[in-house]
């Protein structure tokens, strides 16, 4: 028998908006970075713009978690502490 697995989509959409306008915005620096390679800029440029890149990334994904988290426990599902575990885990795999 196969066991379900826990899941949640967040359906805020401010957050959904403001989370995708990080993702968006990361998206164009990864892109500036392919283009410094190309061009030859140095080492510190690169990675400064990479460090923008991971950071963008982290904070989207960190705002996801904490929405969902948010939502989980503010509707009071009968799957919330599941639900709650597996955000946390996955909150851990990003620290």
């Amino acid at each position: 028998m196969a066991t379900k697995k826990i899941t949640h989509v967040l359906s805020d959409a401010e957050q959904i908006a403001a989370i995708s306008k990080r993702v968006k915005r990361a998206q164009g620096q990864l892109g500036a970075v392919a283009r410094m390679l190309d061009e030859g800029r140095n080492c510190e440029e690169i990675v400064t713009q990479m460090s923008a890149v991971s950071k963008a990334v982290n904070t989207a994904a960190f705002t996801l978690i904490s929405a969902s988290l948010k939502e989980c426990i503010v509707e009071g599902k009968s799957n919330s502490d599941a639900v709650t575990a597996q955000l946390q885990k996955l909150f851990l795999s990003l620290a």
